[in-house]
């Protein structure tokens, strides 16, 4: 009995030693929000283009309307810059899941102030659900589905 508990220990501590934490992905992906928060509020078409999934499949919903592709996403969002666009996450409230290897979803409430050009902004909050993917060349969003929600305090 002895020799089968030690052994039970000594699979779950070799098991423990080659898992993969979920802490480190978590913090890899707050990063890469951080980086696209940042360059959605100054702006930054090109960054922001080189963050999401560059793919006919890449889903954003926005203001209502489907919108499929990454190069119709960065007309859209160069468009939107025109006017107030500003994003206010609340990251105390941010939160990962492992989908799959390599596969991550997040979620956290936003207060956007946007507003066309020339005109007061509106504050509206969203819970802000995006799918991002892995490869070679790092974390990529492959959807951005805002959800809106006047009741996320």
């Amino acid at each position: 009995m002895k020799l089968i508990v030690l052994w039970l220990l000594a699979t779950l501590v070799a098991n423990a030693q080659t898992a993969k934490p979920t802490y480190p992905v978590q913090d890899e992906i707050r990063a890469v929000f951080v980086r696209f928060v940042a360059a959605q509020n100054a702006h930054d078409a090109d960054t922001v283009g080189s963050m999401i999934w560059d793919s006919p499949d890449f889903l954003w919903v926005s203001r209502g309307n489907p919108v499929r592709g990454s190069q119709q996403a960065i007309a859209i969002f160069r468009s939107y810059y025109k006017g107030t666009w500003h994003l206010e996450p609340d990251m105390t409230r941010f939160s990962v899941t492992l989908i799959a290897d390599g596969v991550v979803q997040l979620l956290v409430p936003v207060v956007f102030s946007r507003g066309l050009p020339g005109q007061p902004p509106q504050n509206a909050e969203y819970l802000i659900s995006q799918t991002l993917v892995h490869n070679g060349e790092g974390w990529h969003i492959t959807t951005i589905l805002p959800v809106a929600n006047t009741q996320l305090k």
